[in-house]
């Protein structure tokens, strides 16, 4: 084995403007997120949103957020109308995060658009925006990466994890995830 330095954090360096808010803005959304945010009742979905507003979120009508729902910069995230989002369900808006209409994130999801350059000592942090699709359901405990279009539709079961694009009305399962069916509506009987 080598002796070469493969990570050096003293030489990490977040790129100017990476964040898109000054850092007094960006410690100011998560007192927020930590307390007004979080400590809110169940059912205070319109406070929640309104919450994310102010700081820049594009939020549609009828949507909900749990009190456990994390977003790391919400002026990188817009969120169409009627959806739902569960506890523990993290929206890692280092870049942008592009939600449609009636999509439903179960708990402890994770939706990430960035990560590491780990070839680099200087571990270079990266971003690349998502895009979710309608009608989208993801399923407890699912991680999605940067980069990706999750297809309109599309179902990502429990605990996948997602590292290339769904097509749309495809049901996604598995470490990585691989389509494993079509999402067809039943007429009722």
């Amino acid at each position: 084995m080598s002796d070469e330095t493969v990570q050096d954090l003293s030489l990490f360096r977040n790129p100017p403007g990476f964040r898109g808010r000054s850092a007094v803005v960006v410690q100011l959304w998560w007192l927020v997120q930590s307390t007004l945010f979080a400590w809110s009742p169940q059912f205070m979905f319109g406070w929640r949103a309104w919450l994310l507003r102010r700081f820049g979120a594009k939020i549609g009508k009828g949507v909900k957020l749990r009190p456990g729902v994390r977003v790391t910069y919400p002026w990188k995230l817009t969120i169409g109308d009627h959806c739902w989002f569960g506890d523990g369900t993290l929206l890692y808006s280092l870049a942008e995060i592009d939600i449609g209409d009636n999509v439903a994130m179960a708990d402890n999801i994770s939706i990430v658009t960035g990560s590491h350059e780990f070839r680099k000592p200087t571990f270079d942090i990266y971003a690349l925006p998502l895009k979710i699709e309608s009608e989208s359901w993801f399923c407890s405990g699912c991680f999605v990466h940067q980069g990706l279009t999750i297809g309109r539709g599309s179902v990502i079961g429990a605990r996948a994890v997602v590292t290339k694009s769904t097509e749309p009305y495809s049901i996604n399962t598995g470490f990585p995830a691989r389509k494993v069916g079509d999402r067809r509506v039943k007429p009722d009987a």
